[in-house]
């Protein structure tokens, strides 16, 4: 697949918009450990200020949100159940809210060092498919730090490339998601469709 880094005007635009241009991206980050890279096969978008109750912006901006808020093009991180880090691609203009959940991907580079850092002090065997088969996960293999919190995407340690071809995609509802962010009305997850890295989907039980 031929991959190209592109101008920050790319995420000028909505996370709608911007989201089938993700998929089969490849994003790197470098660590004092080495580089991990994931091709990215399952994004959800996210957009704040009374639009969508899934939205960590949806009443508005605060000061753990502030960073979708940014410019675009920016690593958004934060945690989820106290104990995951999760990472999104801020999109749109800046001072509108907009961005895109990493939730799943294929590593291709780093695959040993990914290993390692799923397996943990366990040592456990990890199926290459599933090394950055969900959010957390993903943000596990690559070494995505929360206080690399409002990162810039496009400069070191990180890399970010996108397919010239746009793959073939399907949508649906969100995964996990609460309440009306989570129902048919919002189909905004995103994936590569037969890919063995995508997430399965998982409905929220308060999910309307």
């Amino acid at each position: 697949m031929t991959l190209y880094r592109p101008g920050r005007d790319v995420f000028l635009a909505s996370a709608l918009e911007v989201a089938p241009k993700l998929l089969g991206a490849v994003l790197r980050h470098d660590t004092a450990e080495g580089a991990v890279a994931v091709r990215i096969t399952e994004v959800e978008a996210y957009i704040g200020d009374g639009v969508d109750p899934g939205s960590h912006s949806f009443r508005g901006r605060t000061k753990r949100n502030a960073v979708m808020y940014g410019g675009p093009g920016h690593l958004y991180t934060y945690f989820t159940y106290g104990m995951h880090v999760c990472a999104n691609v801020v999109c749109s203009p800046e001072g509108v809210s907009s961005a895109l959940l990493l939730r799943a991907g294929e590593v291709v580079e780093g695959v040993e060092l990914a290993t390692r850092r799923r397996s943990g002090p366990s040592g456990r065997a990890i199926p290459e498919r599933d090394l950055a088969r969900g959010p957390a996960r993903l943000v596990v293999a690559t070494g995505i730090l929360f206080s690399e919190n409002g990162s810039d995407l496009f400069a070191p340690p990180f890399d970010l490339h996108l397919p010239a071809v746009q793959p073939p995609y399907e949508t649906g509802p969100r995964t996990g998601v609460s309440g009306a962010g989570g129902s048919l009305t919002f189909p905004w997850r995103f994936w590569i469709p037969g890919d063995p890295t995508v997430s399965p989907y998982k409905r929220h039980p308060k999910s309307h």
